[in-house]
Parts: structure tokens; sequence; C-alpha cells
């Protein structure tokens, strides 16, 4: 079998350290150097060759940055002769740009991952894209994790009586309503329109919240418009309070002011595949690490990913028989 090998970029060696903590072995060093000019420089510091590389590197702010090191790294094993590289990247940012809807815009999400194959990446691994078909960009295998279980097993330590799963659009309604299965609750969702990066507005409630508490569920918060506003929105049509749910907890702006201060929030609970931020003490962070950790394990070992979401993700179901033509 051949020996597994983790390096991590500069966005989050923190979960880096805790996912080799539950794989039992060392995260590898890696030498990042930048010239006068601004140009960046990956060295390798173990033997790669023959090995199966998994580089951890979510696309966090500086976002940029942070690719061009992964997109460094991946070119270094492959330059070392790598059996086989994996990007394990928790936060896929390019996930929003996946589609062409305005005149001559730019598809970032398909981009990205023809830089990552052309850089020589063999496999990604990642959890909860934005928008799921930005799985087929790739021309390599993709296994794409959920972290609705470890959200709802937070939860089920709660009192869930009166409580509704909302989600702030239809388009997250589907996972919105997986997680609400896992907790035996109903579901409601918000009709959002987008006006710009941080400003939206939710013009109707799909669903009965009157009188209830909610949990605000989410794959991603990042100025926090769309919480605040589905929050407004909640508590004009009699809802009590609500806590908050997230995947990547980026809280970027004025963010974490804005949850901090809102009074229908009780509390808001994020997961580590970004870093957490700062003046944030109130947030409670659950960790994908073990998730991650199992992942890498199952795809060195050639066993099935798909079965970490037994019970929690039904997409990933066993096959079923099909009719007859």
């Amino acid at each position: 079998m051949r020996e597994i090998v983790v390096f991590s970029g500069s966005a989050h060696t923190g979960l880096a350290d805790r996912i080799c903590a539950d794989l039992g072995v060392g995260l590898s060093p890696v030498e990042i150097h930048r010239f006068s000019n601004d140009c960046l420089q990956v060295q390798l510091q173990v033997n790669c060759r023959q090995r199966d590389v998994y580089i951890v590197q979510p696309l966090v702010p500086p976002t940029q940055e942070h690719l061009m090191e992964l997109l460094l790294m991946i070119d270094a094993a492959r330059g070392a002769s790598a059996a086989q590289i994996t990007a394990v990247m928790p936060h896929y940012a390019y996930a929003r740009s996946d589609k062409k809807d305005a005149s001559r815009i730019s598809i970032g999400g398909r981009l990205v991952a023809d830089l990552l194959v052309a850089a020589g990446v063999d496999r990604v691994l990642t959890m909860a894209l934005h928008a799921p078909q930005v799985h087929g960009f790739f021309s390599v295998p993709v296994d794409h994790l959920t972290a609705i279980g470890v959200l709802a097993d937070h939860f089920r330590a709660t009192d869930l009586t009166n409580t509704v799963v909302v989600s702030p659009d239809l388009g997250n309604a589907k996972t919105a309503t997986q997680f609400a299965r896992l907790l035996g609750l109903p579901v409601a969702a918000g009709s959002k329109q987008r006006l710009s990066d941080d400003r939206v507005v939710i013009d109707a409630i799909v669903g009965d919240v009157a009188g209830k508490r909610a949990i605000i569920l989410d794959d991603e918060i990042a100025t926090g418009g769309s919480i605040i506003e589905l929050l407004d929105r909640l508590k004009d049509i009699g809802c009590t309070e609500a806590a908050v749910a997230t995947t990547h907890g980026l809280f970027a702006g004025k963010a974490v002011e804005r949850l901090r201060s809102h009074p229908s929030i009780t509390e808001v609970i994020s997961t580590d595949t970004v870093p957490r931020p700062d003046g944030f003490p109130e947030l409670q962070v659950s960790s994908v690490s073990g998730l991650f950790a199992a992942a890498i394990q199952r795809i060195h070992d050639g066993e099935s990913v798909s079965s970490l979401f037994d019970g929690v993700d039904p997409t990933h179901a066993p096959p079923q028989p099909k009719l007859p033509f």
C-alpha cells in the first residue's frame, strides 16, 4: 500500500492539523517563498515519489493568493512523481460563479476546475458546493461531502419542540429538507432576490413559521445580508427566535457585527471548513476534520466514500434497480 503524505497551504493549517490527527499521520512541511517581484515559489519538504499526496487548502480570503499556492503545490507534487494528487478543498469559493447569467460574464467555477486539472490534480475532495452542478465542471473524480449530519448532531442535543428548519432561498431548500428530516422537523423557505453582493430582498416565506422557533440553514454565510433579511421577514410573520447554522462561516465585512447584534438570534453554529473569524467568541464551531480524514482514508484504500452519507444524504444511497425497458 502506498504511503499517505499530507501537505497544507497557508489558508487553514489548523484544519489540516486536525485532519492529520484523525488520520494518524503527520502534516508534512511546505516552504512558501515570496520573491521581490511578488511571485510565489513552493517547495514540498517531504519525498512524494510514488506516494498518495493530499493537499489541504480551502479557497478563503485572500482567495486568489490561496488558489495560486494550491496550484503551485499541485505542480510541485506532480514534478516530484507523486502517484496520485488529491486537492482537499473544504471550501470551493468559485462555486458561486457557476453560470452565464449576464452578458460577457466569466464562469469562474469552470475556469478554476480547469486550472486545477491543468496543474496536475488527479482528484478533488470538497464539501457543500454552493452550486452542486460545479461538480460536473471537473474532468477528474470529485468527492463531494456534506456537513448536514455534523450540524444536525449539534441540534439533537437541544429542545426542538415547536421548531422549523428554514432555508433562506428555494435553491437551498432541498438540503434544508434533508436536514429537517434528520431532525424530524418541518421545513420552510424564503423567496429571495439578490440585488447585489450584500443586498437581497426576501418577499415571501413558503411554509408555516408563525409562533415557532427557527433553525436557519445556509451552505455559506459571507456578509450575512441574506440571513438578516430572512430574520426580519420571519419576525414580521410571528417567528419567535432563530438559531443560525452554516457549513462555511466566512463572515466577511460586517457579518459578525450584524449577527452578534440581531435580537432574534439565539446561537450561530458553523463548521471549521474555513478559519474562525476574529471577534466572534459566541460562535460555536463543529469540526468536519473527521469526515475529511475518513474520506481520505477511504480514497486511499479504494473504498466507497458514499457510505459516509448513509442515513444523511439520499443522493448517495446505493443504486436502485432500474425498470426494464
